[in-house]
């Protein structure tokens, strides 16, 4: 027999168990956005390579090292999307939904990055990534953060802080650059190889370095705020200003960069202690050039992505609980031909009625139904025989609780239920 085939290594199959977790946190980011105005968008997972080496920048990791590229049978490069905003960008550029125009926007879905797979890191990753076109204050920064925070709090997440700073415009981020280049090549001898190579392309991500031996190295560097131009500086303080009157908590750390060359100005992160080294569950920020980047007229912007793998594992440690996708009803038919046959009517009666219903096929005894019934979740068994179909009735067995077996007309049996399972909700 030959070998089995394996998933790809980083790249994870999604069972239905974990599965209930990811739709809940879906279903309630959905509802949330909903509630602010903004509207759902799909774009390809694969783009040309152009578009992510303009946006995201060609001295990143991500471009250097992380991208799954490909030359497809015309000779186009092309590249599976390594972060969504670009893409975005692009479809509204190409569509003519950005030119003075304000555009609240979410997509969801698969991201890729050739990395070394680890808890909370995957060559296959799902975000959720919210975009904001067209208002150039900081009270849409603010609002994005506040869709953040409704979403955690209608999900029972806790324990996350919020994280700002701000890295003012490009051209006060030039003057800093250079502030910080020359301090950090006064100590040259104490950066890794990694912060070596950013030197002379991004600086900047040497402050972002995890590298243990050179954090006290970061901790004595200039600060950027220090060089941050007069409307940027008003810009953060009227964000905090915001944030404060929304009883929001935050911490600033100037040290926060983030890892993509587009950002100005706002950039946040939600962080955690509580999944290890992968402890940035949500971030975002202020990309007001990317739109004149990729090819459209200048539009101020801004967004978030959240990683689902982390948000989920984070749920599941704090006990969240998934969508409820179990049956709640179980039909099992005890003999075949007619039975059978309405066996499968009653359950599209029950279905049409907005029940969850499991129905049993491929035969087998009364204890090998009841088994499965008993696995599958349902809280009631209705079982079907040629006797109960003769009286026009069925047997409702509670599989949750000791209570007698009841006879149940077929006309009544939805209403029973329905009255049943609503008070189980409520209790």
């Amino acid at each position: 027999m030959s070998k089995a085939i394996q998933a790809i290594r980083g790249m994870n199959d999604l069972l239905p168990e974990a599965l209930s977790l990811w739709q809940r946190i879906e279903q309630v980011a959905e509802t949330v956005l909903t509630a602010y105005g903004y509207r759902e968008i799909r774009f390809p997972i694969i783009e040309k390579t152009e578009l992510y080496k303009r946006s995201i920048g060609e001295v990143t990791d991500i471009v250097e090292k992380e991208m799954y590229t490909f030359e497809d049978r015309n000779g186009d490069s092309l590249t599976l999307r390594p972060e969504g905003t670009a893409g975005c960008v692009r479809a509204g550029v190409e569509n003519g939904l950005l030119h003075n125009q304000v555009q609240r926007l979410w997509y969801a879905g698969p991201m890729f990055r050739h990395e070394r797979p680890q808890k909370g890191r995957y060559r296959q990753f799902h975000q959720i990534g919210v975009e904001a076109f067209g208002i150039g204050t900081s009270d849409i920064d603010a609002e994005l953060i506040l869709v953040t925070a409704r979403l955690w709090k209608l999900l029972g997440i806790r324990g996350l802080e919020l994280q700002i700073n701000s890295l003012g415009t490009p051209a006060a981020r030039a003057g800093y650059r250079q502030v910080l280049v020359e301090y950090l090549r006064g100590h040259q001898e104490q950066l890794d190889e990694d912060s070596r190579r950013r030197l002379d392309g991004n600086p900047l991500r040497v402050l972002d370095s995890k590298n243990p031996a050179m954090q006290s190295l970061i901790a004595a560097a200039p600060s950027l705020h220090e060089h941050l131009d007069e409307e940027s500086r008003r810009h953060f303080e009227q964000l905090c200003a915001y944030l404060q009157a929304a009883n929001i908590p935050y911490r600033v750390n100037p040290r926060l960069v983030r890892g993509l060359d587009y950002y100005t100005r706002t950039v946040f992160e939600w962080v955690t202690s509580d999944l290890g080294a992968q402890g940035t569950v949500c971030a975002g920020g202020r990309y007001d050039g990317l739109v004149e980047i990729l090819g459209g007229q200048a539009t101020p912007a801004a967004g978030f992505a959240l990683g689902l793998e982390r948000l989920a594992e984070l749920a599941a440690l704090q006990k969240v609980a998934g969508a409820e996708r179990r049956p709640q009803v179980y039909v099992a038919p005890l003999a075949d031909g007619n039975v059978t046959q309405q066996g499968l009517m009653l359950a599209e009666q029950l279905r049409d009625a907005g029940l969850r219903v499991e129905m049993h096929c491929g035969s087998g005894s009364l204890k090998s139904q009841l088994k499965r019934a008993d696995r599958s979740g349902a809280r009631y068994a209705l079982l079907l025989g040629a006797n109960e179909l003769a009286a026009a009735q069925v047997s409702v067995k509670n599989l949750r609780a000791e209570e007698p077996q009841q006879q149940i007309g077929l006309s009544e049996v939805s209403a029973f239920l329905q009255a049943r399972l609503l008070a189980g909700a409520v209790q």
